[in-house]
C-alpha cells in the first residue's frame, strides 16, 4: 500500500494565488495543506499537529513572518522550512534564510521549482504495506509472510478487550502493532497512553501508573492523574513491562483484575475501564521459571500473544523498509533518493541486524548524511555493517576461523570477541557495533577473558599485532 497517512504541510500567510498553488500541488500529492493567516495560528497547529513542512510568506507583515521563523527554528529545529519572498526581494531572502528557513522561494512561486522542491523536502515513494492497515495508522512497511501473520492476527484480536502480549527483539516495531490494534479496536476515538517500564524507576513508575494526591510525597504540590486515569475508555500500553519489580507487578496484578486502584497517598477508589497491551522483549515464560516474573501476572496478561518477527526473519522486506526511512528523513537533510544501489540491497540481505529495524533505520539516516546525490549507496555509510559485507570482500570468504570438533557457548562468544577485534584492528567501538553489544560490555568481557585465562596468548597476539601494525 502506497500511501496509509496523509503528512501535514503547514502554510503561513499565503496570498491566494501562492495558496492557490501550494494546495493543489500538495494534493496532488496526498498530503493535506493546513492554511493559516496568523503566526499565533501557525504555532497552534504546530503544537497540535504532526507537521512535516512548513512554508512562510514573509510579505505583508515581514517583521512577524520573521519573528515566526526564528521561533520555528528554536523550538522545532530540522523541520523543513520554506521562506516565500516577493521576486526581486533579495534582502528578505537573505533575512528569511537567518532566521531559520531552509530555503526561499520566490512569488510567484514556479511550479516546477515547487515540485523539486518537494521532492526533496518530502519524498513520497511507493512502500508496500500489509493491505489490513488503515489510513491514519503509522506505516508498517513490507509485506513479506511472517509480518503479514502478524498483522492479521492483530486485526482479529482488536474488536475484543481481550489483554494482548506483544513479544519480540528491540527494535522490531512492537509499539507500532500495539497502536494498530488500538486504531482497529472500538476504543480507537478514545485515549492511547503509553508507558515505558524500562525508563522509569519502580518508585516514580507506581506514580506515573497511579496518579497521587498533594502531599503524597516530597514535591507533590498537587493531585495528579496516573497513566490508567488518563487512559480510560481507551487503550494502555505497558511497554517493556518484564522490567517491572515484584511489588508493583503485585499492584499490577490487582489493578487489571478488578480495574480499580487508589492514587498514592489517596483513600479514594478510581474506577477505570482500560484494555492493556504489554510488551516485552524477554522471554517471559523463562522469567517465570527463574521467578522473575510473577506467574499469575504473566497469566493475566497472556490473553492472546502477538509475537514481531525479527528482521532478519523477514528479509524481503528491507528494501521497502529503506525506501521508507527515506520519506521520513530524506526531507530534513534535504537530500532528494531516486535509487538504491544494488551493493546496498545485497549487503543488507546478508546482514543478520541485530539492532532490528531500528539499526536500519539508523543506517539509512547515517547514509543520508554522509552521502551525496541521488543514488543511496553502501559508500556513503561503509562503517554501518559488518566489515565482511563492504565493497570488495569476496562472497565467499569465510565469516570465522572456528574449529574444533565441539566447542561450547562460552568458546564462541570468545572467539567471536577475538575475529571482531581482529577485523576492526582492534578498535574497540567498532569491534562493539560489530557484535552488536555495547563499548562497555566489550570492555568487560575482554577483562575477564584476561583474568580467567581465557583469552589465549595466540588469540590476543592475533588481533594485538594487527593493532601494532
Amino acid at each position: 500500500m502506497t500511501r496509509t497517512t496523509t503528512h501535514n504541510v503547514l502554510i503561513a500567510g499565503a496570498t491566494n494565488d501562492a495558496g492557490r498553488l501550494l494546495l493543489t500541488t500538495l494534493t496532488r500529492r496526498a498530503v493535506r495543506g493546513l492554511l493559516v493567516g496568523e503566526s499565533a495560528e501557525a504555532m497552534e497547529r504546530l503544537e497540535t499537529s504532526a507537521i512535516r513542512m512548513v512554508f512562510v510568506e514573509l510579505s505583508p507583515r515581514p517583521a512577524e513572518r520573521l519573528r515566526l521563523l526564528e521561533r520555528i527554528a528554536r523550538e522545532w529545529p530540522g523541520l523543513p522550512v520554506v521562506a516565500i519572498v516577493s521576486e526581486g526581494d533579495v534582502t528578505g531572502a537573505v533575512q528569511a534564510v537567518r532566521a531559520g528557513a531552509g530555503e526561499a522561494l520566490t512569488s510567484p512561486i514556479d511550479a516546477a521549482s515547487l515540485e523539486a522542491l518537494l521532492d526533496r523536502c518530502l519524498p513520497d515513494h511507493d512502500v508496500p504495506a500489509p493491505e489490513e492497515i488503515p489510513a491514519g495508522c503509522y506505516r508498517i512497511a513490507g509485506r513479506s509472510e511472517a509480518l503479514r501473520q502478524t498483522v492479521e492476527l492483530a486485526g482479529r484480536v482488536a474488536r475484543s478487550s481481550v489483554p494482548i502480549l506483544i513479544t519480540g527483539e528491540s527494535g522490531t516495531g512492537k509499539e507500532l502493532i500495539s497502536h494498530l490494534i488500538h486504531r482497529l479496536s472500538p476504543r480507537a476515538g478514545n485515549p492511547y497512553i503509553r508507558v515505558n517500564c524500562a525508563a522509569i524507576s519502580e518508585s516514580l513508575l507506581e506514580s506515573e501508573l497511579f496518579g497521587h494526591e498533594r502531599g503524597a510525597f516530597t514535591g507533590a504540590y498537587a493531585r495528579r492523574k496516573g497513566r490508567f486515569e488518563l487512559a480510560h475508555s481507551g487503550t494502555l500500553l505497558l511497554d517493556e513491562i518484564s522490567e517491572t519489580g515484584p511489588r508493583l507487578q503485585a499492584e499490577l496484578l490487582r489493578v487489571l483484575e478488578e480495574q480499580d486502584f487508589e492514587r498514592l497517598g489517596g483513600h479514594e477508589s478510581v474506577n477505570v475501564d482500560v484494555r492493556v497491551i504489554c510488551t516485552s522483549n524477554r522471554d517471559l515464560e523463562q522469567e517465570v521459571r527463574r521467578g522473575r516474573f510473577r506467574p499469575d501476572l504473566y497469566y493475566r496478561i497472556h490473553g492472546v500473544r502477538l509475537h514481531v518477527p525479527a528482521l532478519r526473519e523477514r528479509l524481503e522486506d528491507v528494501p521497502s523498509l529503506i525506501w521508507h526511512f527515506v520519506n521520513l528523513h530524506a526531507g530534513e537533510i534535504g537530500r532528494r533518493i531516486t535509487e538504491i544501489d544494488d551493493e546496498l540491497l545485497r549487503a543488507c540481505a546478508r546482514h543478520d541486524w541485530p539492532g532490528n529495524v531500528r539499526q536500519l533505520r539508523n543506517l539509512v539516516r547515517s547514509a543520508l548524511v554522509l552521502g551525496e546525490g541521488e543514488t543511496l549507496s553502501l559508500a556513503d555509510a561503509p562503517d554501518l555493517l559488518d566489515p565482511s559485507e563492504q565493497p570488495g570482500e569476496p562472497d565467499g570468504e569465510p565469516e570465522t576461523a572456528l574449529t574444533g570438533e565441539t566447542l561450547s557457548l562460552h568458546d564462541l562468544e570468545r572467539q567471536a570477541v577475538i575475529e571482531a577485534l581482529r577485523r576492526t584492528n582492534a578498535h574497540q567501538a567498532r569491534a562493539a557495533r560489530l557484535l552488536g553489544i555495547s563499548d562497555r560490555t566489550l570492555r568487560d568481557k575482554i577483562r575477564r577473558y584476561r583474568r580467567d585465562g581465557h583469552l589465549s596468548v595466540a588469540g590476543e597476539e592475533t588481533w594485538s599485532a594487527t593493532r601494532a601494525s
